[in-house]
């Protein structure tokens, strides 16, 4: 397994992983050094000092103190280091502790009060959320002294824990607005280049955000404007030949009227419907990529229909099998991948005597397939196939070639929507022609 299929996908998350990953390292170094370091040695400064505060009234008892030392040892206490001290003279002492310490501050304490105190002690930090108590064993009963859990117990670990996790989150709030915020402008960059590649009407893009991405979106202007002018020039030059071309077949049409029906007129008509043929074929050509609207198409509805007119009007072998699951209903130029599905089908009518139409949706993408049992293309001829105005048959009669133009309608028309159309061997023996439609 390659590490980058552990990254994320989108570029909000990398950029968001790009941040965090290297603020949380060096937070959690932070974490460490402070509880390997300053928490260990605060700690360990806490409760020498602790012990040695003891230390100091203890050494004044000695093990049998009587009444007056203790009562000097309470003042003393309470005066200077906030102890209170009860003296219990008819109590009993526990015992040292013998349990393991449940904590680093009691392991240092214990430690420290060992070095210090030479009467028996007991601690107790435990029984009481606030105070902790050191007993201490005297020849009548015991002397317990009493003192805050802040001499042993710092809070500037558990502040600087929560200053660390608040300023995190502030960090991670204010990168996520941030990054958020330059994130867009390259998705809408995005997602108009993805509709412009998929044939859509995309919106004029407007541009924002930083000096790369306004540098990348005037870079998508300026190609999305030379493609829909170089576009509209090729159409217009078409049909205005088109339209010059007429001019002189309409009127020889009017002459060839005018002779009346010889063996030669009817050549002339034969070879002016043939010019007329041609013409529409280009005009075709260049209605590839015209300035139809996408809408939402049903394709299985349109091959469903498209197989049935093929099958009555041409008493040909067809069949079409609906997909399972369903196609999505997508956006489409209706008008232009119905020429594309009908110039298949009308090779397949030409050059075959059956053919099959599959159809399946997989991971956002529509592919559309076309089998037939004809002749098929040899291998090394596939890429002619789909160029314009390249007749694989090379003899004069159209009857047989034809224009050369039916596969590159189709090509043009799939590259227009975003799509790919390729040419493979057919099951049947003959063509197969796969059409993938990005949804």
């Amino acid at each position: 397994m390659q590490f980058r299929n552990y990254l994320p996908k989108t570029l909000f998350g990398r950029m968001l992983s790009i941040i965090m990953i290297p603020m949380i390292l060096v937070q959690l170094l932070t974490i460490f050094i402070f509880y390997e370091r300053h928490w260990d040695t605060v700690t360990r400064h806490m409760a020498s000092q602790l012990a040695a505060d003891i230390s100091l009234l203890t050494d004044r008892l000695g093990s049998a103190p009587d009444e007056a030392t203790v009562e000097v040892i309470q003042a003393t206490g309470w005066q200077y280091f906030t102890f209170p001290i009860q003296h219990y003279p008819d109590a009993d002492f526990v015992g040292q502790n013998s349990a393991p310490p449940a904590s680093f501050a009691e392991q240092m304490l214990r430690r420290e009060l060992g070095k210090r105190v030479q009467q028996p002690w007991y601690l107790d930090i435990d029984s009481d959320p606030n105070l902790i108590y050191i007993d201490l064993q005297l020849d009548q009963g015991i002397l317990r002294i009493f003192a805050s859990r802040k001499r042993i117990f710092s809070s500037t670990g558990w502040t600087f824990f929560g200053w660390t996790l608040g300023s995190s989150i502030l960090l991670f709030t204010i990168a996520l607005i941030f990054m958020r915020g330059q994130v867009q402008p390259i998705l809408r960059l995005a997602n108009a280049a993805r509709a412009l590649g998929l044939g859509r009407q995309a919106s004029d893009y407007q541009l924002e955000g930083a000096r790369e991405v306004r540098l990348a979106g005037r870079a998508f202007q300026a190609m999305r404007h030379r493609i829909m002018r170089q576009l509209n020039e090729r159409t217009e030059m078409l049909a205005g030949v088109s339209h010059d071309l007429r001019t002189p077949l309409t009127r020889i049409r009017l002459q060839l009227a005018l002779m009346g029906e010889n063996e030669d007129a009817t050549a002339i008509r034969a070879d002016l419907a043939e010019m007329e043929d041609m013409i529409d074929a280009y005009l075709s050509f260049a209605a590839g990529e015209g300035e139809e609207p996408t809408e939402d198409t049903d394709v299985t509805k349109m091959l469903d229909r498209l197989t049935t007119q093929a099958r009555n009007a041409h008493a040909f072998d067809i069949s079409f099998t609906p997909p399972q699951p369903a196609l999505p209903i997508f956006p489409l130029r209706r008008k232009a991948m119905r020429r594309a599905f009908e110039n298949l089908i009308s090779n397949a009518v030409a050059y075959s005597t059956k053919a099959e139409i599959t159809a399946r949706y997989r991971n956002d993408e529509v592919t559309v397939i076309f089998d037939d049992n004809g002749a098929g293309i040899p291998a090394e001829r596939r890429d002619d196939a789909v160029r314009p105005f390249v007749r694989l048959e090379t003899s004069r009669n159209r009857q047989t070639g034809g224009t050369g133009l039916g596969l590159s309608i189709t090509s043009d028309i799939v590259l227009g929507h975003g799509g790919e159309l390729s040419l493979e061997d057919s099951p049947l023996g003959g063509l197969r022609v796969v059409i993938k439609l990005p949804v």
